[in-house]
């Protein structure tokens, strides 16, 4: 797997950690860059750290599934991307209530951190079946995923969440993309 399919995932993983951030942008009622740049460093670092998470389990059974695992990578970004996609068309429009931030809550962002990055862990057990080297990878999505984040909050802060859904919608559209990708290029069809 090249840099840009890595760079590709790390934007698509990334969107969720975005529409966080934007929302975090919006609670700031001016615009605080170092607050900024420690919500991006939550969420990258966690985006960073759970692929590896994965990469680890799923390399200690990988020998049992080699044969199809394609087939689990395909699986595995389809399903997250389609669920991103089924959030963005089925969840209520979020409210958002707006104040003044004066202190970050720390345990609030390794809970927002963590759950923004489930997904992936799911993309880590993918890249053990296909042999990706995974310090490249989770270096890749662990920087992209902090500056995504970045502009997410002074996005947030500046436009409002008018963003949110759709950069939800592209992620999904990224991750099931790179998902039928892999499978075709597995299948010999690419």
């Amino acid at each position: 797997m090249g840099i840009l399919e890595l760079a590709l995932i790390g934007v698509g993983l990334a969107m969720d950690a975005f529409a966080v951030s934007i929302c975090k942008g919006l609670s700031m009622r001016k615009m605080n860059y170092g607050h900024a740049g420690i919500i991006a460093l939550f969420f990258g670092a966690f985006q960073a750290m759970m692929p590896f998470i994965g990469f680890m389990v799923a390399k200690t059974f990988a020998r049992y599934v080699e044969h199809f695992d394609h087939w689990v990578a395909f699986v595995l970004l389809a399903l997250i991307g389609g669920k991103m996609i089924y959030d963005v068309f089925t969840e209520g429009e979020d409210v958002v209530e707006v104040h003044e931030e004066e202190k970050l809550n720390y345990t609030e962002l390794v809970l927002l951190a963590i759950a923004t990055s489930i997904d992936a862990l799911a993309v880590g057990v993918s890249f053990a079946f296909l042999k990706v080297e995974i310090f490249s990878a989770i270096t890749i999505i662990g920087v992209l995923t902090f500056f995504i984040s970045f502009g997410g909050v002074v996005i947030g802060n500046v436009f409002g969440n008018r963003y949110e859904k759709g950069a939800q919608l592209a992620g999904g559209i990224i991750l099931i993309g790179l998902g039928l990708k892999i499978l075709l290029e597995h299948l010999g069809i690419l």
